[in-house]
C-alpha cells in the first residue's frame, strides 16, 4: 500500500503542476500542500466512492471547503474514472467543467466551494441527516487553516459536539499561510488542538503532512473510530510543498509560476 500511495503522490503532485501550467490562475500553493492528504483519502481505500454512481446512498460525503486550493483533486477524480483524464487539459477553458475553483457540476464534488468557511456546517448537517437514517457512511470535511477565522465554523464544531457525531472527521491543512500572510500574523489559531479538544472533539494531530505514510495511518485510524465524537485531524503541512520560491512565502497563495520554471519541476521530478 505504501509504495502505492507513494507513486499516487508524486503522479498527483505532477499533474497538478501541469494543470498550473495550463491554467495559471489556479492556485497552486494551496493545491500542492494537500496532495498527501487527498492521496491517502482515495487510493487508501479510506473512503467509499463509486465513479460510476455519483449519488450512491452508501457514498461517503468527501466535502471539499478549501475549495480553491483543490485542483489536486482533479487528476485524482480523473485516474478513478469520475471524468476523462483528456478532460484536464481543458481546466479553466470555455466550455470546461473544470474550473479554477471547482463546484458541484464536477463528478466528485459534492458542494459549492468557492466561499470558505462553509464546509464545516454542510458537513455537519449531512452528518446527523446520515444518523437519522441509520447510514454507517461518514463525512470528510477538508478545510484550510485560515478558514479557521470563520465563525461559521465554530458553531458547527459546537452543533458537531452536541450531538455526537462520530461519523464527522473534519481534516484541517495546516499549511500556516493564508491569503496575503502567514496566519500567526493575522489571528494566530494556536493552541489549535487545545480548544478542539475544549468543544468536545477527538484531536489527532499529523507532525509531517508530507509524509505519506504517516498521513494514512492516522487517517485510517481516526476514520475507523467511532468513540461518540467529532474528529479533526490537524495535518501540518507546507504551502507550495517542494517549489523554494512558493515555501515559507506568505504571498505564495497569489503566486502563479511560469510555465518555463514549471517544465524545470517536472523535469526534475522525472529525473528522481
Amino acid at each position: 500500500m505504501l509504495n502505492l500511495l507513494k507513486e499516487k503522490s508524486k503522479f498527483v503532485y505532477k499533474e497538478t503542476l501541469k494543470i498550473h501550467q495550463i491554467s495559471p490562475s489556479t492556485r497552486i500553493a494551496s493545491s500542492l500542500s494537500c496532495v498527501e492528504i487527498l492521496t491517502s483519502l482515495y487510493y487508501g481505500g479510506l473512503i467509499n466512492f463509486n465513479p460510476n454512481n455519483l449519488f450512491d446512498d452508501d457514498r461517503d460525503r468527501v466535502i471539499i471547503s478549501k475549495g480553491h486550493g483543490s485542483i489536486s483533486l482533479y487528476p485524482i477524480l480523473a485516474d478513478l474514472g469520475f471524468f476523462s483524464m483528456k478532460e484536464l487539459i481543458n481546466v479553466g477553458k470555455e466550455g470546461s467543467f473544470l474550473g479554477t475553483i471547482p463546484d458541484p457540476t464536477i463528478p466528485g464534488y459534492e458542494t459549492v466551494n468557492g466561499s470558505l468557511g462553509h464546509g464545516l456546517g454542510v458537513g455537519a448537517g449531512i452528518g446527523i441527516a446520515l444518523k437519522k437514517q441509520d447510514k454507517s457512511s461518514n463525512v470528510i470535511v477538508l478545510c484550510g487553516d485560515g478558514e479557521m477565522y470563520e465563525g461559521s465554523n465554530w458553531e458547527a464544531i459546537m452543533f458537531s459536539a452536541e450531538h455526537k457525531l462520530d461519523n464527522l472527521v473534519l481534516i484541517i491543512d495546516l499549511n500556516k499561510v493564508s491569503m496575503l500572510d502567514f496566519t500567526k500574523n493575522i489571528i494566530n489559531l494556536k493552541p489549535l488542538a487545545q480548544k478542539f479538544e475544549i468543544f468536545g472533539w477527538e484531536v489527532v494531530e499529523i507532525v509531517n503532512g508530507h509524509d505519506i505514510g504517516e498521513v494514512y495511518n492516522k487517517l485510517k485510524i481516526t476514520i475507523e473510530s467511532k468513540n461518540k465524537k467529532p474528529k479533526v485531524v490537524i495535518v501540518n503541512t507546507i504551502k507550495g510543498h517542494g517549489i523554494a520560491e512558493l515555501e515559507n512565502n506568505p504571498l505564495s497563495h497569489i503566486i502563479s509560476l511560469t510555465k518555463d520554471r514549471i517544465e524545470e519541476i517536472i523535469k526534475g521530478l522525472e529525473n528522481e
